[in-house]
């Protein structure tokens, strides 16, 4: 089932998720959900606060950058209950887009590896540490579970220039191809 996705101004998207446990109501679907709701709206990455749940639960699937990137085909996961272990000081820069904030994408510095512990949708535990464009979109994700956006980590004149356009998101005065609330 595909999900209403909260925009840009829901408090929902301002909380610091909370952790859960295996017997989760519905934990199968939901997570089938999410992966739905994010293919359907064209997303690489999609985090529990943004379909209304303040819970530590992400998806990432980026099959759809395949053709311009193959070492990404095979890539993805559900990621309950992370927790950050380390970060590179070492940043890049890449352009960030958000499916809670439609229409907008700005140049945000990241770390170049993360290393992150977390549960798979078993309940098996993970640490794993990842690079690059993946790491890029944990992060993003991850910090949707931490009550964060993107747009906090744009340097703060672009902010400036962008403030009427998150205005109008968090009004309800945005078009998009997806289901929003």
């Amino acid at each position: 089932m595909i999900l209403p996705i909260y925009t840009y101004g829901n408090a929902v998207l301002r909380k610091h998720a909370e952790e859960i446990s295996s017997d989760y109501p519905d934990l199968k679907k939901l997570i089938d959900d999410m992966y739905e709701t994010m293919y359907h709206a064209d997303g690489v990455g999609l985090a529990a606060p943004q379909v209304g749940l303040p819970i530590r639960m992400l998806v990432i699937g980026l099959d759809a950058l395949a053709e311009d990137n193959p070492e990404l085909a095979k890539f993805k996961t559900v990621m309950i209950n992370p927790v950050m272990l380390e970060m590179s000081e070492e940043e890049v820069e890449g352009n960030e887009g958000c499916l809670s904030i439609p229409g907008i994408s700005e140049k945000v510095y990241r770390a170049e590896w993360i290393k992150i512990k977390y549960y798979d949708a078993d309940f098996n535990e993970h640490i794993e540490e990842f690079e690059d464009f993946i790491a890029r979109v944990i992060q993003h994700e991850y910090d949707h579970l931490e009550g964060s956006l993107f747009t906090d980590h744009v340097n703060p004149l672009r902010r400036q220039m962008i403030k009427t356009k998150l205005n109008n998101i968090a009004k309800g005065k945005v078009q998009c191809d997806y289901k929003i609330k």
